[in-house]
């Protein structure tokens, strides 16, 4: 049985005759007359699978994917170079691009993970695999929204991750890994992560893009990518609903297509920012989160929200609606929503590099 069981065909297979017609009618240039935006997913999308990356790389080839970020060093059986090499190279036979990465390395947050070691040496480690792998990227993170709240704010988390980060910079530099730090579970906002950014040295660190935690952060995601498309390296894609509540807003992540984002203008700023940088789908749907900015203390997180960028995120919260929870926990619930994503991006999108091959 293949993947593709736990959505309606005739859904998928009109999809396709519906591009194909648009591509043999189109009488302009669109995305699909430029270099087209690769396509692959965050194994973090069907995490309730507790597939290794062996089956994940599978999925990827028979959904005509063009890359995968394996997004935890926990992942792969071994951490050998022999068989990570073994699996560089069948991606690499598929046409696959890997991204490695992990989670957060920043000392003074509570997500640091420690099981590696320090997190220098834990961001070693990560720069070794994802050579090992052909991987241009070693992906990771600061925190989360809790670290806002801390002493020293957002800040005291910003400075630390920066003196991590230049601990590690010959070897990211030697091993021509570029570090991707991810604006995570509402911890930066786009301007934050710019500014860690630039501290550490754009040689050597980018952003991972996570178009659904921009959210978590009061942001538009479309602010949150023209602030960060240009230091872009890799990415997390994933749609979002805002809506108002009696104590603020309540968001909702989803699959793509079925939230806010605008994806034609989002897709018409990543061909311009960041064309080839992977469009890599991170969905985690089913579920959602409040954000009670009515209370005054809430704002002792964000002293410096730009007036600017909040209206946007408003404006968002004022046209949105209650999304409905699923079972987000469950593997068949995952799979269909990563599969919905996957072939909104191939045939409304037009993304893929292996699109209608």
């Amino acid at each position: 049985m293949g993947f593709d069981n736990l959505i309606d065909r005739r859904q998928f297979y009109a999809g396709i005759s519906a591009l194909a017609v648009s591509v043999v009618l189109k009488n302009s240039a669109t995305a699909d007359s430029r270099t087209k935006i690769p396509l692959g997913f965050d194994n973090f999308s069907l995490r309730a699978m507790k597939w290794k990356a062996d089956k994940l790389l599978d999925f990827a080839v028979e959904k005509k994917l063009d890359s995968i970020l394996f997004s935890d060093l926990d992942v792969f059986e071994s951490h050998e170079s022999t068989y990570l090499n073994d699996l560089r190279k069948r991606a690499q036979d598929n046409g696959i691009l890997i991204h490695a990465g992990t989670g957060g390395i920043c000392p003074t947050s509570e997500k640091c993970i420690r099981k590696w070691g320090s997190p220098a040496e834990h961001l070693g480690l990560g720069i070794r695999v994802a050579k090992d792998l052909g991987s241009p990227v070693f992906r990771c993170y600061l925190g989360s929204q809790k670290d806002r709240s801390t002493a020293g704010g957002i800040q005291r988390h910003i400075d630390s991750t920066v003196k991590t980060l230049r601990q590690i910079k010959t070897k990211s530099v030697d091993a021509n890994v570029k570090i991707g730090v991810e604006n995570h579970a509402g911890d930066m906002q786009a301007e934050e992560l710019v500014q860690l950014i630039e501290m550490a040295g754009t040689d050597y660190v980018g952003a991972t893009i996570d178009s659904g935690n921009a959210t978590w952060t009061l942001e538009h995601p479309q602010t949150n990518l023209e602030l960060l498309g240009k230091y872009a390296v890799s990415s997390g894609i994933r749609d979002s609903t805002i809506w108002q509540t009696d104590k603020g807003a309540s968001v909702a992540w989803n699959a793509v297509g079925e939230g806010q984002i605008d994806w034609k203008k989002y897709v018409e700023t990543w061909h311009q920012m960041c064309p080839d940088v992977p469009f890599q789908l991170e969905i985690i749907s089913g579920f959602d989160k409040s954000f009670p900015y009515h209370d005054k203390q809430f704002w002792n997180a964000y002293p410096d929200v730009k007036a600017i960028h909040f209206a946007k995120f408003l404006g968002l919260a004022r046209v949105g609606k209650p999304v409905p929870k699923g079972n987000s926990n469950l593997p068949d619930f995952q799979l269909n929503e990563l599969l919905k994503s996957i072939h909104f991006c191939q045939q409304k999108l037009g993304i893929g590099l292996k699109t209608l091959r």
